[in-house]
């Protein structure tokens, strides 16, 4: 069975929903923030040298890294290909893996900093410059290619939804979302979602 550790307050939550989506079989082992510093415990590098989450456990299997754990459970679980597409459809799995990579790979950045320049209190106008151009380059090109379309690649939720779903959900805490009234629309459309919903009251309430 696989066991994920999973971090509270981040980004593990949205591990637990494709789980959930996967109907596969887990348990949780729940790490809490430092209060003061919000860090992870230390506890977690005994898991990981790097000690972050997620990180799951799949009978002594040690996976690291949110892109490369959802890479590993749909080759395991999604056998139907119901959250991404089959590679025998080569431009389809292409576009897919575009988008699974890119929120951790492009837009985590840029939000990251937002969120440290905000939590610090403290003007810098080089980071600041940065953060803002890069998230509405960002933030543009999502809404763009989620057009009227109920998910990021058309009209069937994809995995690649989860990822997209995390970097939208960041920037809507970060008070960012105004421009694109279509993004907290869809954040509702797929935090609906009956997987959504039991990963939350299994991780988070």
């Amino acid at each position: 069975m696989i066991t994920l550790h999973h971090l509270r307050i981040g980004r593990s939550i949205f591990t637990v929903w494709l789980l959930e989506e996967l109907g596969a079989e887990y348990q949780l082992e729940v790490y809490l923030r430092d209060p003061t510093t919000m860090r992870a415990p230390e506890a977690l590098q005994k898991i990981h040298p790097l000690g972050k989450s997620p990180v799951i456990d799949d009978d002594g299997l040690v996976i690291a890294e949110s892109s490369a754990i959802t890479t590993y459970l749909l080759e395991k679980y999604d056998t139907k290909h119901r959250l991404a597409p089959h590679r025998s459809n080569l431009a389809a799995w292409a576009k897919f893996t575009r988008w699974l990579h890119y929120p951790e790979g492009s837009v985590f950045l840029p939000l990251l900093v937002k969120m440290l320049l905000l939590r610090s209190g403290q003007a810098h106008a080089t980071f600041e410059a940065f953060s803002e151009k890069e998230i509405k380059l960002h933030f543009d090109y999502i809404a763009k290619q989620l057009g009227a379309s109920p998910y990021i690649l058309g009209d069937d939720f994809s995995a690649a939804d989860v990822g997209i779903a995390y970097v939208v959900s960041m920037a809507k805490r970060l008070g960012l979302l105004s421009s694109w009234p279509s993004l907290p629309a869809y954040l509702d459309r797929v935090q609906a979602r009956p997987a959504y919903q039991r990963a939350i009251e299994r991780a988070v309430e």
